[in-house]
């Protein structure tokens, strides 16, 4: 079936791809060992281990400036959106909470002039529509749409980058894909899709 949209480039939310597995099985320690870790902007070996695997919302955002021509590291991009509350890191632990909606929406309309609003109650059925309006919709869906065919445990909590969709079909780039078939332009039955998805997220367009 045919769906219209942007080539839109890919980026996982690590350096290296093939990352996604290691941390899948070992946790974020594993990324210790990611060679291309300072592409990300990080400081310090310990700023991109503990931030990477928060950085899905920011690997989309840094996929749509890309689709216009702008390349960011996805930490100096994590950076700037802390900025407006977007993360709000625990200072006693160092877990990060995030990525808040609203902030976000803020930051990156103040900062790349991109329009965008926050999407809820959203039945999957409508957002080929919201692509009408807008090029982009990251998405909040379960972790495990990498593996389309297992039932997720819940719904949300890891956010992809829907670039297009059809009446029967969506299309979209999964930040943390474990293979190349689960990673850029992943295409899902709508009912599919549906079984992950929060019905929330973000439009954004140009």
């Amino acid at each position: 079936m045919k769906m219209p949209g942007l080539t839109v480039p890919y980026f996982t939310q690590w350096e290296t791809p093939a990352m996604t597995l290691p941390v899948l099985v070992d946790g974020p320690p594993a990324l210790q060992h990611d060679p291309l870790w300072r592409n990300s902007g990080a400081k310090t070996i310990e700023e991109y281990v503990r931030g990477a695997g928060n950085l899905c919302g920011m690997a989309c955002l840094k996929m749509i400036l890309a689709a216009r021509g702008e390349l960011h590291p996805t930490l100096s991009l994590a950076r700037a959106c802390t900025t407006y509350g977007s993360y709000v890191v625990n200072e006693l632990d160092a877990s990060i909470k995030g990525l808040i909606y609203a902030p976000f929406v803020t930051f990156i309309t103040e900062r790349f002039g991109l329009e965008a609003e926050v999407m809820t109650n959203v039945e999957t059925v409508a957002i080929p529509e919201f692509l009408s309006r807008r090029q982009f919709f990251m998405a909040s869906v379960h972790h495990s749409i990498r593996w389309p065919e297992q039932e997720p445990a819940s719904k949300g909590g890891h956010l992809v980058l829907v670039t297009a969709a059809s009446s029967e079909a969506i299309r979209f780039h999964n930040p943390s894909g474990h293979d190349e078939a689960s990673q850029a332009s992943v295409t899902l039955s709508l009912v599919s899709f549906e079984r992950f998805f929060a019905n929330r997220g973000v439009a954004i367009g140009f």
